[in-house]
């Protein structure tokens, strides 16, 4: 599949927002072609002053809740037995699908948003969601709360670094180095916030007298 990645970056690298657009909606129904990647790729280009970073940052979020959605309505229309059997030729196994079950049981609407950061939980949140009946309301404004956060970060990130023109290769060369390095940190920055507003509401609770 590597030549369906190389492809893809290159014709983001020529066409920006529609090519990125579309590629997002496609990986985020676990097609395998590069979305986080193209994201950057397109966020650092646009530091170049080649294309405009708000087309870049409108492109990527529709792009990620369209696909997000298409991917909740195909779970909850055909459950998990149908996506299993013809998501297989795309890596949605048994296995990976029964994880983010699990997770989405236990953790729900805040799955979503961090699902957004992590490569398996991204590709799967929306087919699982639709397939386990989350309220769809709760979804979508779980969902376009994760795609603002992880575009606003990735494209102010990259078009940041994209604004020296020297640094704009190193990226391209570097991006699973980068995201293997940052996207942990920013899933435990989440995470403890979470559990942080959780322990002070729990604080904040009368106690029985």
């Amino acid at each position: 599949m590597i030549w369906i990645r190389d492809s893809i970056m290159t014709l983001v690298d020529q066409y920006g927002p529609i090519v990125l657009f579309l590629s997002l909606t496609l990986e985020t129904l676990g097609l395998p072609v590069p979305g986080e990647s193209a994201l950057i790729l397109s966020s650092a280009i646009a530091g170049t002053g080649q294309i405009s970073i708000w087309q870049v940052v409108i492109a990527a979020w529709l792009g990620a809740v369209l696909g997000d959605n298409i991917g909740y309505f195909l779970g909850r229309r055909y459950g998990r037995q149908v996506l299993l059997t013809y998501g297989a030729r795309f890596g949605i196994t048994e296995s990976r699908f029964a994880k983010v079950e699990a997770i989405t049981a236990r953790y729900g609407p805040l799955m979503v948003i961090v699902a957004r950061f992590v490569v398996l939980l991204r590709q799967l949140n929306g087919l699982v969601a639709g397939s386990a009946r989350m309220h769809w309301l709760t979804f979508l404004l779980s969902n376009m709360l994760g795609a603002a956060l992880w575009v606003g970060f990735w494209a102010i990130l990259a078009y940041r670094l994209g604004q020296s023109v020297t640094i704009l290769p190193y990226i391209g060369r570097h991006i699973g180095v980068l995201v293997a390095i940052v996207v942990p940190l920013l899933i435990g920055a989440l995470i403890f916030g979470y559990l942080r507003l959780r322990r002070r509401r729990t604080s904040d609770m009368p106690s029985d007298p």
